[in-house]
């Protein structure tokens, strides 16, 4: 076991407690081109300004599994925002980095290192996909302060979960300091009900998804809200979701954005709407 980061629960790690082990567990790496395209649309929307406000556009692609597409898709997508963006690939497994470190080029490189992100400076954004979903829920909120504390002033830590081809997504949003948000991204024509989608939940809140707690409450009431606008769909999801969402928001929903993101196929809301009750772990 690692040592406890103060006031919460830290990851079990892969191997000793040694001073410089990476911290945290080998994954099973499971990846596939493309998977990713509905965060980093994200990324490169709503959110590019912090990118683009970066003092240092530093980025970080924390556990991009066996093969490293992923990561070479991020600094791809991000340098179309910021052309000098440093993208840095993080694995726990070393061959994984040895093999990734054939595509390095200006700009993106590839290192062994766990949740402490062995990176010079403080990045401004850490995507942490698939990864967390293979810890104890126990664990999630000594990793997201490890994380945390790397960040740069207006950093993001983006913890999520995906299906292998990246038709339903869902992600946590958190800064320096808390979780901000929750956002659900789904393609169209993958689902008979909005609440399919709680398979997909991170591990903060996928056990959560019960009778009593606010995340449950969000997907029984997208739900209702979807079935309401039945009479929409000869029009087509994109509308009928798009109702949905703004059904949400009357009803005193946080949601956030607007009709340009909710016709992707995308609804964020407030952290404070879905928040587990007694808190991670209780």
């Amino acid at each position: 076991m690692v040592q406890k980061a103060e006031r919460v629960a830290a990851p079990r790690t892969h191997g000793k407690n040694r001073p410089g082990r990476p911290v945290g567990n080998i994954t099973r790496g499971t990846t596939n081109p493309n998977r990713m395209r509905r965060l980093d649309r994200w990324l490169t929307g709503p959110q590019a300004w912090r990118l683009r406000a970066a003092e240092d556009p530093l980025v970080v692609d924390l556990g991009y599994g066996a093969t490293p597409a992923t990561a070479v898709e991020l600094f791809d997508r991000l340098a179309a925002v910021r052309p000098d963006v440093r993208v840095c690939g993080i694995e726990i497994e070393p061959e994984r980095v040895r093999v990734a470190t054939a595509l390095e080029r200006p700009g993106l490189t590839f290192l062994v290192g766990g949740f402490e992100l062995p990176v010079p400076g403080r990045p401004v954004l850490v995507r942490a996909f698939n990864v967390l979903r293979q810890y104890e829920e126990a664990d999630v909120e000594g990793i997201w302060r490890l994380v945390q504390d790397r960040l740069s002033p207006g950093g993001l830590f983006i913890d999520g979960t995906c299906d292998e081809i990246g038709r339903r997504v869902t992600w946590i949003a958190l800064d320096a300091r808390q979780p901000l948000s929750l956002t659900l991204s789904v393609r169209f024509g993958s689902f008979s009900l909005p609440s399919e989608i709680a398979e997909r939940l991170p591990k903060a809140l996928i056990h959560r998804n019960v009778p009593g707690e606010p995340v449950h409450e969000l997907m029984q009431a997208m739900d209702r809200a979807w079935l309401e606008a039945a009479a929409l769909a000869p029009f087509g999801n994109r509308q009928r979701w798009q109702a949905m969402c703004s059904a949400l928001l009357d009803a005193g929903w946080p949601v956030h954005d607007g009709p340009s993101r909710w016709r992707l196929g995308e609804l964020t809301v407030g952290w404070e709407a879905v928040a587990p009750s007694g808190g991670l772990g209780a």
